[in-house]
């Protein structure tokens, strides 16, 4: 194995963390990571004296590629866009101290999506992966003066998004469980009371499986939907099979039809209250998460 080979392998994985959370998408940051290794290959040896700095400045250059690319594909998907859901984060997590460098959930992601692409990568490569931003400068060809304010931009918006307090393991599986109870069980009201005055319910089926085209607003209003959803869903209960697997870093449903994975659900909660429900169920999302869980 070659010298830039055996460095490569060391920072796939954090490449790859990188890459996921730049593009919200496990399929194209694992493109991106392949064409960084291409590129690295290509240009030889000279800058291995700092190898995962190199790696990170062409991973880092290509995800803004794509994101321009993916401008316009944006525009015409069908609903609303969600982040492509994970259940392995071993190893893309940094070695760091940083407020955010262990949060991958799916919340986070919507945030830095909603950011520009030079803002995302301003604030990835320094809050998250501690990058100086005078490394970060001619990465995404900014002054280090244009970097800090990019960074600080990016930071209040993420701030602004992130819950008041992070609750634990144990809270989060229990609000998980009782949300499965009260749809289970069918109870509007029951329902209801699960859920902040202004939770939001989104969904995801890329046109290719039916789903809510927009954001549904409300604890009221997202009761109503689950209820008339099961309501309609009750013939195919006997072929549904749930699993529990721990998705983006913390606990959720993978919802089987049969033996083929119809979606992934997700919960964010204060501990108090289900704050929001991230239900993916396009296809081209759930592939590589497919018989990720363990049976309930």
């Amino acid at each position: 194995m070659s010298d830039l080979s055996a460095e490569f392998l060391k920072s796939r994985r954090r490449l790859f963390g990188l890459a996921y959370r730049m593009l919200g998408s496990a399929a194209d940051a694992e493109d991106i990571v392949q064409e960084t290794y291409l590129r690295a290959s290509r240009a030889g040896a000279a800058e291995l004296k700092t190898p995962e700095a190199y790696f990170v400045s062409i991973a880092s250059r290509l995800c803004l590629d794509h994101l321009k690319a993916a401008r316009a594909t944006r525009e015409i998907y069908v609903g609303h866009w969600l982040p492509e859901p994970i259940t392995d984060t071993d190893g893309i997590t940094p070695e760091s101290a940083a407020a955010y460098a262990d949060d991958l959930s799916l919340a986070l992601l919507m945030t830095l999506d909603r950011l520009s692409a030079h803002e995302r990568a301003a604030f990835l490569l320094h809050d998250v992966f501690d990058m100086p931003y005078e490394e970060i400068a001619p990465i995404i060809d900014r002054s280090q003066a244009a970097c800090r304010q990019l960074a600080a931009r990016a930071r209040k918006e993420v701030r602004t998004g992130r819950p008041a307090r992070r609750v634990s393991t144990e809270e989060h599986r229990a609000m998980l469980m009782r949300f499965a109870r009260a749809v289970a069980e069918g109870g509007e009201d029951d329902l209801k009371s699960l859920f902040a005055d202004d939770a939001v319910f989104y969904s995801d089926g890329g046109g290719a499986k039916p789903s809510a085209l927009n954001p549904i607003r409300g604890a009221g209003n997202i009761a109503r939907f689950i209820v008339g959803i099961e309501k309609k869903s009750a013939a195919l209960r006997a072929h549904r099979r749930v699993e529990m697997a721990e998705i983006n870093g913390a606990v959720g449903f993978l919802i089987y039809d049969g033996d083929a994975l119809d979606q992934s659900v997700s919960i964010e909660t204060d501990g108090e209250k289900i704050t929001a429900v991230f239900a993916i169920r396009n296809p081209a999302k759930l592939g590589a998460i497919a018989g990720a869980g363990r049976a309930q």
